[in-house]
């Protein structure tokens, strides 16, 4: 049976992620130490013990999450029986939500972990710079219906508004110009969505008004030492497999900017004969995204020791597993089953790229 393993993005951070995977995994140590090493602050300490509105902020909880999954991901290795469980340690793809793809190329072998979290600082500390336009959650409205909408208020107000996020079918996230954004809003709704949230966010993420923060980004990934994988990742950007150097360097150079097509990459992923998709890190966002687009998919999360011990102890490793969220991670799921923080800000964590507290 086919595996992929899938990485989360931002929203998925919580204070305390990955405590207990440092507390009782020398592999998931060594991971966090070299984060505190090589970024020169205690990252360790922030994931641990905040406090939150730091942990939130973009530039941290970046770097926070891909050094927490790919923790998560090297205490797996330690825990699998590869004689019950060969196909967990075999993905046939790899993939993450956005940021995630970080984690995902460093499991894949494209980059190393040292350059991965250089990266993913920069990059946040670039996306936390950005002050131009915000973004909105639309829940229940089909993807040709709201792209339709967002056409017609570009046309009417010449200010940039579309869709930035494909998380579900009906689940998307719309992002632009602020004035647009909320008339595109207010269309969508007489359109039928059943719910419209705006999103707590500095700025326009994942639409053509984070170019200039792309650029600068471009520049940075152009020295950066990059490999082939030895796994295929299933990219954000096309929705399709990517696997030479130039390639990977071509999709972290346009997503920034690029919309999210986490829908038709779960479904690439489906197509080509993947039915169980294992989430290495923080929350279960990604297996509530994957179980709306491919009911019939399997999902496995594993991002505490507790799941990785659940996990060790079954020899049907391909169930979904029932566990107790972790500690801090407060996510509760509504009825339109948008996981939706019990936080001040009501950011739902499904929208990944987006902060949950405000960026600075």
């Amino acid at each position: 049976m086919k595996t992929a393993w899938i990485f989360p993005g931002q929203g998925s951070q919580y204070v305390g992620m990955g405590r207990d995977l440092y507390d009782h995994q020398p592999a998931a140590r060594e991971v966090f130490d070299l984060a505190d090493q090589v970024l020169g602050f205690d990252l360790t300490r922030l994931c641990f013990e905040g406090p939150e509105a730091e942990l939130m902020a973009t530039e941290n909880a970046q770097p926070a999450l891909l050094t927490t999954s790919i923790a998560t991901l090297r205490a797996l290795h330690t825990h699998a029986d590869v004689e019950l469980l060969p196909d967990l340690l075999a993905p046939h793809a790899v993939a993450g939500h956005s940021l995630g793809e970080y984690s995902a190329l460093v499991a894949g072998g494209s980059l190393d972990l040292e350059t991965a979290l250089r990266l993913v600082r920069r990059r946040g500390e670039l996306m936390a710079a950005a002050h131009e336009g915000t973004m909105a959650a639309v829940i229940g409205l089909d993807e040709l219906t709201l792209d339709h909408v967002c056409r017609q208020v570009q046309a009417e107000l010449g200010a940039m508004v579309v869709i930035a996020n494909y998380n579900t079918p009906d689940q998307l996230v719309i992002s632009g110009a602020a004035h647009a954004v909320e008339q595109a809003s207010a269309l969508a709704r007489q359109h039928g969505a059943r719910r419209v949230l705006p999103l707590r966010v500095s700025a326009a993420f994942h639409s053509p008004l984070m170019a200039a923060a792309a650029q600068k980004m471009r520049q940075f990934l152009h020295t950066a030492p990059l490999n082939d994988l030895r796994i295929p990742l299933i990219g954000n950007v096309n929705a399709a497999p990517v696997q030479r150097a130039n390639e990977v360097r071509s999709e972290l150079e346009a997503q920034i900017d690029a919309p999210v097509r986490w829908t038709a990459s779960v479904q690439s992923m489906a197509a080509r004969g993947i039915q169980t998709f294992v989430e290495i890190g923080p929350g279960r966002v990604l297996s509530g995204l994957v179980k709306r687009i491919v009911p019939t998919a399997r999902q496995i999360t594993l991002g505490t020791l507790a799941e990785l011990e659940a996990m060790r102890v079954s020899r049907n490793g391909h169930r979904t597993q029932r566990l107790p969220a972790p500690n801090g991670w407060n996510g509760t799921r509504d009825s339109n089953g948008i996981h939706a923080p019990d936080s001040t800000n009501g950011t739902p964590p499904i929208v990944q790229e987006v902060p949950q507290g405000d960026t600075p």
